[in-house]
C-alpha cells in the first residue's frame, strides 16, 4: 500500500515494505560496498521490512530508530538516526565499521550538490517535518576501511500515481558513483 496524505516525513513510525518493481536494482552498489555475492543474491530474494520508530528526545532532537527485517524474520541493519549532524560510529554486521550523521534538510540546500539526489520530491506544505519546515531527511555514512561513502536523502515523492515514501541513495567509491531509488509501501 502506498503512503497515505496523513503520514509525513514528521512521523514515519510503523513498518514499510521495500517495493521491489519500483525501486532500482540494489546488487551493483552493494557490490560496490564489498557486500558478498552470497549476501547480495540472499538480499535480491529476501522481502525487506523496516520497522520505525520515530520520537523527539528531551533536548528537542528527533530520532528515527529503525530495525530491518528480512523475510522469516531475519535480522537486517539497525538504524538509529539523530537528526543533529553529529557524525557517530556504528558496527553494522553487514556493513561494516561505519561513521554517519543524519539530518532535517530542505531540497534546494546548496549543501545537497548530487542532482540525482534533488529530483521527483513531493514540496507542498503538507509534508513539512522538521523544525524549520524541512521536507527531508539527508543521511551521510563513511566506511573508511572499505573506503566508500553513501549519501540519502528521504522524503516523499508520486510514482505510477500514488505517494510512496522513498530515498534517493548515491554510494561512492573513488571515481566510481552508483544511485538508487529506494521505495517503501506503508504495511
Amino acid at each position: 500500500m502506498a503512503a497515505p496524505p496523513e503520514v509525513t516525513i514528521r512521523d514515519l513510525t510503523g513498518d514499510w515494505v521495500m517495493n521491489k518493481t519500483l525501486s532500482d536494482d540494489t546488487d551493483a552498489v552493494l557490490a560496490l560496498q564489498g557486500i558478498s555475492w552470497l549476501t547480495r543474491k540472499a538480499i535480491s530474494f529476501a522481502t525487506v521490512t523496516l520497522h520505525c520508530k520515530q520520537y523527539t528526545s528531551e533536548d528537542g532532537h528527533t530520532h528515527i530508530d529503525i530495525e530491518q527485517t528480512a523475510t522469516g524474520g531475519i535480522k537486517g541493519t539497525t538504524e538509529l538516526r539523530e537528526l543533529d549532524w553529529t557524525e557517530r560510529s556504528h558496527n553494522d554486521h553487514i556493513f561494516g565499521n561505519l561513521k554517519g550523521k543524519s539530518r532535517w534538510i530542505t531540497i534546494d540546500s546548496p549543501e545537497i550538490t548530487d542532482s540525482f539526489l534533488k529530483e521527483g520530491w513531493l514540496e507542498g506544505e503538507e509534508e513539512n517535518g522538521g523544525p524549520n519546515g524541512e521536507r527531508h531527511v539527508e543521511s551521510f555514512v563513511v566506511n573508511e576501511e572499505k573506503e566508500w561513502t553513501g549519501e540519502q536523502i528521504w522524503g516523499f515523492a508520486i510514482i505510477d500515481g500514488q505517494r510512496y515514501y522513498t530515498r534517493r541513495v548515491v554510494i561512492t567509491k573513488g571515481d566510481t558513483a552508483l544511485k538508487v531509488r529506494l521505495v517503501y509501501d506503508r504495511k
